[in-house]
């Protein structure tokens, strides 16, 4: 932007010029630095899925929640949770050791069926809090027996 002013500018005209001018700049680098963090390098947004499977035929499916790195299982059921059309859950513990203990209406039976994930079709061995996703990733929190293998 090119702000002409006469040779015998006030202050006051050239102060105005200069906030004009950095305005400008601020507003485009703004524009070239407002990329969200989960992009990968071919632009294109690094998101998770999850599924919920009652049990009982109904299910809810989030198709592009959005990834970070060291982003858990948690933190994935955590964002799916604050979605306008979300979950709730309750849990126990912290960190490595966060055991899920209800979702939605669901409470965990104990010795019947209780809340189970997996990730990409293979059963967790660790606790929510503890498995690190991987942009891409689809986690599935079924409501289930456990199957002793």
């Amino acid at each position: 932007m090119v702000i002409r002013t006469r040779q015998h500018a006030t202050g006051f005209t050239r102060r105005v010029s200069v906030v004009i001018g950095l305005s400008a700049v601020l507003v485009a680098v703004a524009a070239i630095s407002d990329a969200p963090p989960s992009v990968a390098a071919d632009g294109k947004a690094q998101t998770v899925r999850l599924v919920v499977d009652y049990g009982d035929g109904a299910e809810v499916r989030f198709k592009a929640l959005p990834w970070r790195d060291g982003m858990t299982v948690f933190d994935a059921l955590a964002a799916a949770g604050k979605h306008p059309h979300g979950i709730t859950f309750a849990k126990r513990g912290s960190g490595a050791a966060t055991l899920i203990t209800q979702i939605d209406d669901l409470k965990n039976q104990g010795d019947g069926k209780n809340w189970l994930y997996s990730v990409n079709g293979k059963t967790a061995r660790v606790g929510a809090g503890a498995y690190k996703l991987k942009s891409g990733d689809a986690i599935l929190w079924e409501f289930k027996d456990y199957e002793y293998n």
